[in-house]
């Protein structure tokens, strides 16, 4: 039996997400196909409404549906120090700690050769304008500890060299409740690099 062209058709749809092999698009593609149609119609407007309202904040980068996002509106957060981060969801989860009161620069992903990937594709002179208008104090880099990462940070740091700005890379190491047989060399000597006294 053939597969319906408009069932491949969301099958292949799904099958662009990250992460979501061909099993688990047939999956998604089915269990919309059993839903009731307005909760199809509900769904399809959500991914309609989310594309058309929600865009990239001018100054940050980040995901907003008003003219600025909520960070670079909010007067009491802290705008010179600035934590640079590869995409909208790394500053997510750095919000969830409500620890950190600056704002954020999004870089709209990594430096990476492999993929093509230089860094005249990355959101970097808007950071440097911003470091230089807004006499930022402190820019943290806060990248994913991967060779891409690493990279990106490096040449940030590099570029930002004699601006007159703090430039701080967050630490890395060994996570609670781990053995050291079971980490890698570069989480060992990341953990060695930023040691501290006790």
């Amino acid at each position: 039996m053939k597969e319906l062209p408009t069932i491949t058709s969301l099958i292949n749809s799904f099958g662009k997400l990250p992460g979501v092999g061909v099993k688990s698009a047939e999956r998604m593609a089915y269990a919309i196909l059993s839903f009731s149609k307005e909760d199809q119609e509900e769904f399809s407007k959500a991914i309609l409404a989310a594309g058309n309202k929600i865009h990239h904040c001018p100054i940050c980068g980040l995901y907003t549906e008003d003219d600025k996002c909520e960070i670079c509106s909010d007067m009491n957060r802290d705008h010179t120090t600035i934590c640079v981060v590869s995409e909208p969801k790394d500053a997510i989860a750095i919000e969830k700690m409500n620890a950190f009161h600056g704002v954020y620069h999004v870089l709209g992903g990594l430096i990476s050769l492999s993929k093509g990937i230089g860094c005249d594709s990355l959101h970097i002179d808007s950071l440097l304008m911003r470091v230089k208008e807004d006499k930022v104090k402190e820019v943290i880099l806060a990248t994913n500890p991967t060779l891409d990462g690493e990279t990106t940070a490096m040449y940030v740091a590099k570029l930002l060299e004699g601006k007159g700005v703090t430039v701080t890379r967050l630490g890395y190491g060994l996570p609670m409740g781990s053995s050291l047989d079971y980490a890698d060399s570069l989480t060992l000597s990341k953990a060695f690099e930023g040691r501290k006294k006790i």
